[in-house]
This record gives C-alpha cells, structure tokens and sequence, in this order.
C-alpha cells in the first residue's frame, strides 16, 4: 500500500502544469485530491482526467491571488474530504523583465500569487496539516536561490516563499508540520518559453528563455512531482533541483562578487 493511500490533498494551481502532474501522480497513489484554479472548465478538464484514473476529485474554483480565496479552498477541501494531509501551493507565475523598471504593480502581482497565497494556505491550512503530521509543500524556484538577471519581480517573490518555509519549518515542525520547499529549474512547456515574447523588447535574446537563459534542462513535470511526493514521505527540508545548483546557491553567499560573475555567464553575459 501506497503511503498517500486514502490521504486527503489540495493543489492550487490543479487545472495545468506542475499542478496538475502532482493532482495526477497523488492520485495514482491513491490519494483522494482536491484541484484549484481561476477556470472552473478547465478544472473540470482537468478533473475528468484524473478520475479517468480512478480518483476522486474535487474541483474549486478560486483566484488565490485574492485575500480570503486560499481559505475558502482549503475549507471546502477540509469538509469534504473530512480533514488534510497534504496542500500544495502550486498555483504561481513568472515574468521577464529589467528589475529596475519594473512596475511596482507588477511587483504587487506577483508577490499576491507567488508568495502571499503561499502565506494564506499557511494560515488556513496549517493547523490542520500540523494536526494531521501532515505536509505543506511551498513552489519556489531556483530564483528562490539566487536572483538571475531579466526576471523582473519574479526573484523577490520566490526569495519570500523560501523565507516563509524556513521560518515555518523552524516554529511548526517540532509541532508535526513538515515543510518542503521546492527549488526546480525551468518545468518542461509545450510553448517554448514564447509567452514572454512581449515581455523581452530591449532585452537580451536570453531573456525569452527558459530560465532567462540559465544553462540548466527543463524538468519534466511529471518527474518532478514524483521527486515532491518522495520528499514529502523523508520529510525533507527543501528539494532543489538540479542538485547542483546548490554549489551556486552557497556561492552566492560565501562571495556575492564570484557568485554574479558565474550568474551573469549561466546567462549568457
């Protein structure tokens, strides 16, 4: 028997994406999963496939960026499935541009999804993991490691998300809340990173890359969501992915001089 057999999950962020390969992969397990997202059909999409595989699956539709949306999720997540094991903040997004003249609108944005979300489902869903011993896996990023060029207010929101693990780890864990922060590389798209396309004019071609042009592959989410789960099971403290991004990662703090010199070469500068 599986060890998340008949656990109780929420995932934000469930209709696509790493979200939606986490709903997937709980499910396999034996998981019974709710999804969260702004687009109820595509999370009816979305749940048709999962219980194609057996699961049962509960939609919510809720803009997490929004005060109070988190709670009400995780509240109908908790009533109908009577309790929680696993939340996972998986619902985020990522820009490209020069930090200097980015909006501070842009930077209100993205802290409201990246982070403050992550904040809220802490909120409302801890004591409830805490009483389970259960897990609450936060999505940072490499850039929740170090702050690459040409991504705007994207590293400040993930270098928040990294804090707030930490600081939960620190004052829940010994409660039973396990904690994991999730560091990957750029996650596999069907779109090649274009979507930034008109986010990049005046920047450098590495910008509209994956990654900002960080010379790392793409993680397929799948994998990836198999990686969280093995995680959540050790009770790990963060997963970074690829590993070696962590000789980076201390670089940076060791000699911020040396740490800029190799970001700016990952790069492409």
């Amino acid at each position: 028997m599986s060890y998340w057999t008949d656990k109780t999950a929420l995932v934000t962020g469930g209709s696509a994406g790493l979200g939606l390969a986490l709903a997937r992969t709980l499910v396999s397990e034996g998981a019974r999963v709710a999804i969260c997202g702004r687009g109820l059909d595509r999370l009816e999409k979305a749940a048709d496939g999962l219980r194609g595989l057996g699961g049962e699956v509960l939609t919510i539709a809720a803009d997490v960026a929004q005060p109070g949306e988190t709670r009400r999720a995780v509240d109908a997540a908790a009533e109908h499935f009577g309790g929680l094991d696993i939340a996972c903040c998986c619902a985020g997004e990522s820009m490209r541009g020069d930090v200097v003249t980015t909006p501070r609108a842009r930077f209100e944005e993205l802290m409201a999804v990246n982070f403050l979300a992550a904040v809220d489902m802490t909120h409302a869903a801890g004591p409830l993991l805490e009483a389970a011993e259960g897990h609450l896996v936060l999505i940072g990023s490499l850039a929740s490691k170090f702050a690459p060029r040409y991504l705007g207010a994207y590293p400040a929101s993930k270098h928040a998300v990294a804090a707030l693990a930490q600081q939960v780890r620190l004052e829940r864990g010994p409660e039973g809340l396990h904690v994991l922060l999730v560091c990957p590389g750029p996650i596999a798209r069907t779109d090649g990173g274009q979507r930034y396309q008109q986010q990049t004019e005046g920047l450098p071609e590495e910008a509209n890359r994956p990654g900002g042009g960080a010379n790392v592959r793409a993680i397929a989410p799948d994998a990836l969501s198999r990686k969280i789960l093995s995680a959540c099971e050790g009770r790990m403290p963060e997963l970074v992915i690829p590993g070696k991004a962590r000789i980076l990662a201390a670089l940076t703090q060791l000699s911020p001089k040396w740490g800029d010199k190799i970001l700016r070469k990952q790069t492409g500068g």
